[in-house]
Order: C-alpha cells, then sequence, then structure tokens
C-alpha cells in the first residue's frame, strides 16, 4: 500500500532515533521513496552516512551548506506525507510556538502535506502540563499523533513515553493515508480458521487450519477500502489492522449463526474457513474416561454454510467459496462451485507441496461460474489474497 508514496522522514535528537534506520529500512522495503531530514542534534543519535545508504537518497540536516541551499518548501511540496519519528520533547515546543530555527522546523512549517509525529520521551516530560498542551496544540494545527507506548525508557524507568514501534508506524500510515478506494462503501465479510466440535469439556473434533489465508483476505479487503468483519474460528493469529471488526467463534454452528446474521447487509462474502462437516451427535458433560477397547462417537452434518448464502444471496451480493481437495480437484471444485451457487470457487490442493495447512505460502486455482479459470504460481499468502481481491474487484466492477 506504500509502494511509490513520498515520505519525509524527520529525525530529531532522541534515544529513540535508532528506530529510524529500521522504519526507513521498511519503507524502502515496502516500495516508498523516501528522503531523510536530521535536526543538527539528532546526528549525535544516529549516521547520516546508514540513512543515505538505506533510503537512496542524500540526507539533509542544513538549511545552507556552503554555497548549497536545502529548498525546505520543495521539501514539504514534494511528501506525500511528513513523518517525524522520533518527535523530542524539544522540537514538539518548538512546532507548538511556530519556532523556526532548523531545516526540519523549516520544511514543517512548509509542509503542504498531512504531517505525522510519533513522540517519544521519558515519562515524566510526556506526562507534564506543558507537553500535554503541546500535544493538544499541535494536534489543533491539523497535525496526526501517533499514541506513545509503555515499557522500558532510557532511563531505565519503566511507564509511557517509548515511540510507537517501527511496524506500528507504518501500518498507521497505510490505515490513515493509503489505503485505496477501490472498496470504498463496501461491507465484506471474511470467515477464517478451524471450528472445534466439542465431544467433551477436554476434547473436540477439529482440523489444522491455521486460518493464515482467512486473515490475508481480510486485511487485502480493508487495504482496498472495504468494512469488514472477519468471523474467526479458535487460532493462534492476530490481524495487524485494528479497524477489522473480528468475531470469535468456536462451533460451526457459531459460524453458521455469526454469518447468516450479518450476510444480509454484505457485499462480498469469502468463506476461508476449515468448517467441520460434522459434529457429535451428544457431548458430554463431563470428561470421557478411558474405559473400554472401543470407543463409538456418533456424528451429525453440520449446516452448510456456502450452501445456505448461495440459497439465499441478492443479485448484486458477491460469494467466495473454497475448496481443499486430495483427489479429482478440478471436477470437485468445479461441482462445488455451481451447488453451492458461489461466484468463485478456490481450489488448493494438498498434493502440493508448497500449499495446505500451516504454511505462509499456496498455490491456488480460482474458477468463476462463467467458466473462467485463474491459475497461480506458488506465493506468499498475502499475495493470493490479493489475487483473490483483484478478482473480487474486476467481479463487481461488472456486477455494477
Amino acid at each position: 500500500m506504500i509502494k511509490g508514496k513520498k515520505i519525509l522522514v524527520g529525525i530529531t535528537a532522541s534515544i529513540a532515533a535508532y528506530k529510524a534506520i529500521s522504519l526507513v529500512r521498511l519503507l524502502i522495503t515496502a516500495g516508498a521513496e523516501v528522503k531523510v531530514i536530521l535536526t543538527p542534534a539528532a546526528k549525535d543519535f544516529v549516521s547520516p552516512l546508514t540513512l543515505s545508504t538505506l533510503s537512496k537518497n542524500n540526507v539533509y540536516s542544513q538549511l545552507a551548506d556552503e554555497d548549497t541551499w536545502a529548498n525546505h518548501v520543495d521539501l514539504g511540496r514534494w511528501a506525500d506525507v511528513m513523518l517525524i519519528a522520533p518527535l523530542s520533547c524539544n522540537t514538539l515546543s518548538k512546532m507548538a510556538n511556530g519556532v523556526c530555527d532548523n531545516l526540519l522546523l523549516a520544511t514543517y512549517l512548509s509542509a503542504t502535506c498531512p504531517v505525522v509525529v510519533a513522540p517519544a520521551m521519558d515519562e515524566d516530560m510526556w506526562l507534564h502540563p506543558a507537553t500535554k498542551r503541546n500535544i493538544q496544540t499541535v494536534k489543533e494545527f491539523g497535525n496526526t499523533v501517533i499514541p506513545v507506548s509503555k515499557g522500558e525508557l532510557a532511563s531505565g524507568l519503566f511507564g509511557e513515553g517509548r515511540m510507537a514501534e517501527p511496524e506500528q508506524i507504518i501500518l498507521y500510515l497505510v490505515e490513515k493515508y493509503f489505503r485505496r478506494k477501490d472498496l470504498h462503501g463496501k461491507l465484506a465479510i471474511v470467515t477464517a480458521g478451524p471450528t472445534f466440535e466439542a465431544i467433551d469439556p477436554v476434547r473436540f473434533i477439529g482440523n489444522h487450519s491455521s486460518g493464515k489465508m482467512g486473515y490475508s483476505i481480510a486485511e487485502a479487503l480493508y487495504e482496498r477500502g472495504a468494512t469488514v468483519k472477519l468471523i474467526s474460528g479458535p487460532v493462534g493469529i492476530t490481524t495487524q489492522y485494528q479497524a477489522i471488526e473480528v468475531i470469535k467463534v468456536t462451533s460451526a454452528e457459531e459460524m453458521y449463526s455469526e454469518v447468516i446474521t450479518v450476510f444480509p447487509s454484505a457485499d462480498v462474502t469469502v468463506m476461508a474457513a476449515a468448517v467441520a462437516d460434522y459434529t457429535p451427535e451428544h457431548v458430554s458433560t463431563q470428561k470421557i474416561k478411558k474405559n473400554d477397547a472401543l470407543f463409538s462417537l456418533n456424528l451429525l452434518k453440520t449446516r452448510d454454510i456456502l450452501k445456505t448464502l448461495g440459497e439465499v444471496k441478492r443479485e448484486n451480493q458477491l460469494i467466495v467459496g473454497f475448496a481443499l481437495e486430495t483427489e479429482n480437484e478440478k471436477e470437485n471444485a468445479l461441482k462445488k462451485l455451481h451447488e453451492k451457487n458461489a461466484d468463485f470457487l478456490v481450489l488448493n490442493s494438498l498434493k502440493d507441496p508448497e500449499a495446505g495447512f500451516k504454511k505462509d505460502t499456496n498455490k491456488v486455482t480460482i474458477f468463476d461460474k462463467t467458466n473462467n479459470t485463474y491459475s497461480f504460481d506458488a506465493k506468499s499468502k498475502k499475495l493470493v489474497a490479493e489475487d483473490i481481491v483483484e478478482l473480487i474487484i474486476k467481479k463487481l466492477h461488472e456486477k455494477a
């Protein structure tokens, strides 16, 4: 989402400046174009050579250097976002009072783009009334303040004032400034993970689904502008975007209930969860003891969520189903596509060494109801999710 964006990074004199090195590297890795401005005192904390090497651009610090003038007006107009990280207590005070005594502040006062700051200071400084007033003032100027976190501080104390981690800062930029608008105004439901069907208070019937594919799809939909509700079975992962609403369920019946409740309002529904096909007929209220050599368990079919949705969906609603097959893969996938009245069917194969449960990669073939087949090479589940969402957007445009 940051690929091709122009980020102007300002670094002030704070011990947290070491994090700016990782921040610049991550921005470059994500495809951003980065320029860096250091306050003169910040050079005591981080090397201009390191930052210029990572950013692949000259690092700016002085308004004038011999016969060269750093054009702060051009810098302020060049960027899509100006990010000051870390923001020291000193520079915060100057921003709040319009002081212009270095290149960073001159550029800030000239900036026509959004300005985002990530403060970093010791807890006593952070909680001081003057700091609180200055934070409020820069917010009133229209700047965005990324919240500080709590943890070990340079003083050795533990408290508030730590600069947000580089990964958090990048996610913040994506959520606030760089989400695309393709799915703006659309509600997407995504199911993910396994379901656990209780046998007794201790045991259950389940499967090896990690939820990684479903969570990646939910994030890809969100990045393209959708409002996303993620209905998740029991998994050991979380979504990186706080704005994605996660509804946690355990059993197939719970997942059915949640999906059916939300579906009438949904524009897009992606059924990526590995929902159990069967559930025990009776659930023991006490742990079943290991007594007999044989133990029988009667199983009942669970409700078919995808089929139910296909029976009631409206013309303007789009449904994506998933199939994990071990034999007759294409035939079974096409059968499921048409029987369940889905718009797309994503086929996974356990035969492929780069696909399957708990892996970070996947290899899929996607079929649609108009007899098109889309085959993809093995890639990360994040990239697979982006491929799926691209097809969803294309189909929605056709339906419009």
